[in-house]
């Protein structure tokens, strides 16, 4: 299951899904979408493929890595909004963005960048997430 609060079962899910999609094994459907978001991050194929235990590992601004799991769950996120059209404006916003930018992983990392930022303020601030003030953050990327 990827959607739990446990860091260790999230990043493994990450790290057993390559590993079944390495060696040619039957995916479920969540395991597809994981896979086609890592061929779009082959950075992040060695990392998982290896023996290092990066599950445990925390990443952190200080020692200059981005968190790898964090950077393809939100890709998760958004593509779940914007699949969900929730919030409700973000599918179409997706589209002029993808209009206007050509290239839909650049557009992911763009969007992805706003949905960490009011992720954090939320948790920050103890309180759900400002869709509106999200939505309104998105449409300044048009």
């Amino acid at each position: 299951m990827l959607f739990t609060q446990d860091r260790t079962r999230t990043r493994e899910m990450f790290r057993s899904t390559w590993k079944k999609h390495t060696q040619g094994l039957a995916l479920e459907p969540l395991e597809k979408q994981i896979v086609s978001l890592l061929s779009d991050h082959p950075e992040y194929h060695a990392m998982l493929s290896g023996k290092e235990d990066i599950v445990d590992h925390d990443f952190t601004a200080e020692d200059g890595h981005e968190n790898p799991f964090l950077h393809l769950s939100l890709h998760l996120a958004l593509r779940e909004q914007v699949g969900t059209d929730r919030p409700a404006g973000i599918a179409s916003i997706t589209r002029s963005l993808l209009l206007k930018h050509g290239d839909g992983h650049t557009v992911e990392h763009l969007m992805i960048e706003r949905l960490g930022l009011f992720l954090w303020e939320a948790q920050r601030q103890s309180r759900a997430p400002d869709e509106q003030g999200y939505l309104a953050s998105l449409q300044e990327l048009l």
